[in-house]
């Protein structure tokens, strides 16, 4: 009978094989299982950090954001506030201006009526002049002379000429 070495089981062999996997698998493991673990996790660290400050950059932007909300509500409320300052202005201006061309309109208003007044007065006494004169005058041409019906007619007529000469 053969012996069957080949299908034997060398025991140093294994521990051998062993071993080398064990050799191969530590220094596997320190050179390349730590080094890509530190690589990994440095690339974590960084992603962290970018997440980091892209909460902080989020954070920042939502303050600015409530800041300018509230710079807007104060510019809207004070342009409101100035808003209703001008209007009450320009209504206190309009009022003050009307109420000085009242004045000024009932002032012209007076004068005008202290003119008429006047004028009305001097054409009275124009008239009153004009009337005394003629009747100066009158008197004047009837105690000049006696007047009989047809003299006294054409006495009248020749009156009323003059005062119609004297108006035109």
């Amino acid at each position: 009978m053969q012996t069957l070495e080949i299908i034997s089981v060398n025991i140093w062999q294994i521990l051998i094989s062993l071993a080398n996997l064990v050799i191969l698998f530590l220094l596997l493991k320190h050179f390349l299982y730590k080094p890509v673990k530190k690589v990994l996790a440095q690339r974590q660290k960084a992603i962290d950090d970018q997440y980091k400050d892209a909460d902080k950059a989020k954070k920042a932007a939502e303050e600015e954001r409530d800041i300018w909300e509230q710079k807007m509500q104060s510019a809207e409320t004070k342009a409101n506030e100035i808003l209703q300052n001008a209007t009450a202005n320009a209504s206190r201006r309009s009022d003050a201006i009307i109420a000085e061309a009242k004045d000024k309109a009932d002032g012209i208003m007076r004068n005008a009526e202290n003119e008429a007044e006047l004028q009305r007065i001097k054409a009275e006494d124009d008239i009153k002049n004009d009337i005394v004169d003629l009747s100066a005058a009158l008197t004047e041409k009837l105690l000049s002379r006696e007047i009989n019906a047809d003299d006294h007619k054409a006495f009248i007529d020749s009156f009323i000429e003059d005062i119609g000469g004297e108006n035109e």
